[in-house]
């Protein structure tokens, strides 16, 4: 059974941080891009940040600078730290593995609340 689960969310003030984790189970991630989405309310879900299994990364326009992605594979675990945090940056935030070979496989993690108010 495949399972990633996030971790890290929470409340945070404007200009503040928060480091989240996702922790996979059942897949070996070194095989896929590892990515992470949000959804805030009312919205669609939307690419925050990816990286390939070679350490590419990629990151949503609105989060470059402020934003840093990285994979520890010996761990199975992806991170996404968030610096300088706006209030826009809420919402649930899913860690997301993906693989293309002659079939395309997903995973997703349920997901962690991130709020950022004053």
């Amino acid at each position: 059974q495949v399972q990633l689960v996030e971790s890290g969310g929470g409340l945070v003030q404007p200009g503040g941080s928060l480091r989240l984790s996702c922790a996979a189970s059942g897949i070996t991630l070194s095989f896929y891009t590892m990515g992470w989405y949000r959804q805030a309310p009312g919205k669609q879900r939307e690419l925050v940040a990816s990286i390939t299994n070679n350490g590419v990364t990629n990151y949503g326009d609105s989060v470059k600078g402020r934003f840093t992605i990285s994979r520890d594979n010996a761990k199975n675990t992806v991170s996404l730290q968030m610096n300088s945090l706006k209030p826009e940056d809420t919402g649930v935030y899913y860690c997301n593995a993906d693989r293309r070979t002659i079939i395309r496989t997903t995973y997703w993690g349920q997901g962690t609340q991130v709020i950022v108010s004053s």
